[in-house]
């Protein structure tokens, strides 16, 4: 006789109970397969957490492969170890218990991340990090550049006003010598006061337009520093040797932000516009005569009312430039893939979650193991059916019966005897009359019958 295949079987048994079969086979022959699982998600996350644990040890090369490698290794088998346990006993565990395992299970989620997850994500985006780190320290360096530019070039504004004053005075001096201010044709005193004002006003404008020259190449230099800052963003080598160069670079920058701000020539033109005012001396009337020397006078006080004004305007316009925000460079910090990763974690959630996931993937697993378990207890039907057991099992199972028919043996033979109950005296019963039965009586030619028959044998 055949024996029933799979259809049949399932056929016999009722439907809850065929569907619990089949969940419990299910699971066992998986049980391979989320060892498999687990193990190689275990090693991936020791994989990425040694190579963000090298980034941060200091040392002889030696040490740091040895000290990356073990740490390595331990949260490796740290992490198989967790999710294994918890796939053995989790699933079984119910009431009371099952909120506990599942704080557990919470609580090393937590110390996974903690000296894992943190790590993986510094290997996956650890470089793109310093990278942003870089990126955003050469828009900071190139704002600064920008600010002590404009700051410097700003006293540039105020010489068409030098100019404009230093050709007023040049025209003035040469009408004087036409006679057009004392009425008196020469180059007297007036005309001298006029080409002094002139000549100084000259030096100022000459000092500005020098000053514009120096900011210039001051500003090309800092631009080319910053363009190979900008390449060694975009470049392919590895991160350090570029953060290193990069720093050097930063340096140059934060050199060229100060010269700027020093080349500034605002501070040389409101010191000249005080000494136009403060420091005017008016020369003695060398006129000839006594008229031609009033006249001289007067002219000189008109000259010296202009020359007042003329500087009260130009040191108004330098202090507005040097009300102008001092520009204090940031200095550029060198981090370390980890901390960049920390430091800019908010633009680097992919990475995040992608590291976090290698290694709470097995979470999700023991969650399915839970679901169908739980559906195996509620249809009622043992994980381990006869169809399923082993020998290796099955002997066990057997071994354990007999030990637990002998406990029970023996225990019932350690029990006391029961002691015999009294017997009831019972009054002695009249005897029953017995009928005597009619003895049956032979009719005679039957005996007759009977005796010739004896003798004829």
């Amino acid at each position: 006789m055949m024996p029933p295949n799979n259809a049949f079987a399932s056929q016999a048994l009722p439907p809850h109970s065929s569907a619990s079969v089949l969940l419990s086979k299910g699971v066992t022959r998986l049980e391979g397969i989320l060892k498999l699982t687990t193990a190689i998600l275990a090693l991936a996350a020791g994989v990425y957490t040694y190579l963000g644990v090298r980034e941060l040890l200091n040392g002889s090369p030696t040490t740091v492969l040895f000290a990356a490698l073990i740490y390595s290794v331990a949260v490796s088998v740290g992490i198989y170890a967790f999710w294994v346990f918890l796939m053995q006993f989790m699933p079984h565990v119910v009431g009371t218990g099952r909120g506990l395992m599942f704080g557990c299970m919470l609580l090393g989620s937590l110390m996974i991340v903690a000296m894992s997850s943190w790590l993986n994500a510094s290997a996956l985006a650890g470089a793109a990090a310093i990278q942003q780190h870089l990126a955003i320290t050469v828009q900071d360096y190139t704002r600064d550049l920008n600010t002590a530019n404009t700051n410097a070039i700003a006293a540039q504004g105020l010489l068409p006003d030098i100019q404009l004053a230093s050709s007023r005075f040049t025209r003035l001096a040469d009408a004087e010598r036409a006679g057009s201010l004392t009425g008196t044709a020469g180059s007297g005193t007036v005309v001298q006061l006029l080409t002094q004002m002139a000549g100084q006003l000259d030096s100022l404008g000459q000092q500005v337009q020098e000053s514009a020259k120096r900011v210039s190449g001051l500003y090309e230099q800092g631009g080319k520093s910053l363009a190979k800052m900008r390449e060694l963003i975009s470049d392919r080598g590895p991160i350090a040797a570029r953060s290193d160069a990069f720093a050097s670079e930063s340096l140059a920058v934060m050199g060229v932000i100060a010269n700027l701000q020093q080349t500034s020539v605002a501070p040389a033109v409101k010191r000249a516009a005080t000494s136009l005012s403060s420091g005017f001396i008016a020369p003695a009337a060398g006129g000839r005569t006594a008229d031609l020397a009033d006249r001289q006078t007067a002219v000189v006080g008109k000259v010296e009312g202009s020359i007042a004004t003329q500087a009260q305007s130009l040191a108004d316009a330098a202090d507005k430039i040097l009300a102008m925000p001092h520009v204090e460079p940031a200095r550029f910090q060198t981090l370390s893939p980890a901390e960049a990763v920390l430091r800019y974690a908010s633009d680097f959630i992919p990475s995040w979650a992608g590291a976090i996931s290698i290694d709470l993937m097995p979470a999700v697993l023991v969650l399915i193991l839970c679901v169908v378990h739980a559906a195996i207890r509620r249809e009622g039907m043992p994980v381990v059916s006869a169809s399923t057991i082993t020998a290796g099992e099955l002997v066990a199972a057997l071994q354990i019966a007999r030990e637990v028919a002998d406990a029970r043996r023996g225990v019932e033979e350690a029990k006391p005897a029961p002691k015999p109950e009294p017997e009831p005296k019972l009054e002695p019963e009249p005897a029953p009359v017995i009928a005597e039965e009619p003895k049956p009586t032979v009719p005679e030619e039957n005996v007759t019958s009977l005796s010739s028959a004896r003798h004829t044998k």
